[in-house]
């Protein structure tokens, strides 16, 4: 399957660290060689870097690694093919605009039993079950909110019901963002970890590389990281559970429960 990785700040902060673990597990360290995708939001716009050829060798990837371009919001994936060919329009994340926000998304997993959602004016540009499901989720959320509501928590509470539906088709690992949130689903694997002051040392799983984050950061920054599994080894991240969702807003936890 897939990898995901997704970032939540309350400053601009970039994500060198964490993406140069993800990288290797696109083709080296990891099956995940059919092609990787990043986008990182400013503003209210987004900057999005796509390749189909493996991660770990793509020099697309290299310069993401060493252009350290700074976010609140991210979302990242490396993709393990399996509906849908090794192409750029399969590649992940996808991104489409709705109540005038783009929204990102990337999806791990496989599902069965999709064709029939319908997802009205958004049409799928690819092959992939995912990106059919993304657009049968924006559907939903459109036809049930016609605007951006105050209450974003109710909104991801409703998402969250459309992903306990889709989980029911199959494996369903998503990561949701449109610019201020960002949203996890868990169906089997999801880890996060939350950094900020006092800040250490960690030690990339994937790649003999250690940050210091002190010398990184200030004593105000929140940064919550999500990824498929866990990228550093001398740091303790938390599992999500089947069937959990969680929402962060500028690095902290906004809530994580299941519905």
């Amino acid at each position: 399957m897939c990898e995901l990785l997704g970032m939540s700040a309350n400053v601009p902060t970039d994500i060198c660290f964490s993406f140069t673990g993800l990288i290797q597990r696109g083709g080296n360290t990891g099956p995940h060689r059919d092609g990787w995708g990043i986008a990182f939001y400013e503003g209210k716009g987004f900057r999005t870097f796509k390749d189909p050829d493996p991660s770990y060798k793509s020099k697309i990837a290299e310069l993401v690694q060493h252009y350290p371009i700074k976010s609140r919001s991210v979302i990242s994936h490396v993709r393990q093919a399996n509906r849908g060919g090794i192409s750029l329009e399969n590649t992940h994340p996808f991104t489409r605009e709705i109540w005038g926000r783009y929204w990102t998304y990337a999806h791990n997993g496989q599902l069965s039993g999709y064709e029939n959602l319908s997802s009205g004016h958004f049409k799928p540009v690819g092959e992939t079950d995912s990106e059919n499901v993304f657009c049968w989720l924006l559907h939903e959320i459109e036809q049930n909110y016609a605007e951006k509501q105050e209450n974003m928590t109710e909104v991801f509470r409703f998402i969250a019901r459309c992903c306990d539906r889709l989980r029911s088709l199959g494996v369903f690992n998503m990561l949701f963002s449109d610019g201020d949130y960002v949203m996890a689903y868990c169906t089997s694997n999801l880890h996060w970890i939350t950094r900020r002051a006092p800040f250490g040392h960690a030690s990339l799983i994937d790649e003999d590389v250690t940050v210091d984050f002190q010398k990184e950061t200030t004593p105000n920054d929140v940064v919550t990281v999500i990824a498929t599994h866990p990228l550093t080894h001398n740091e303790t991240w938390s599992k999500m559970q089947p069937g959990e969702y969680c929402v962060f807003h500028l690095g902290e936890m906004l809530t994580c429960n299941s519905n």
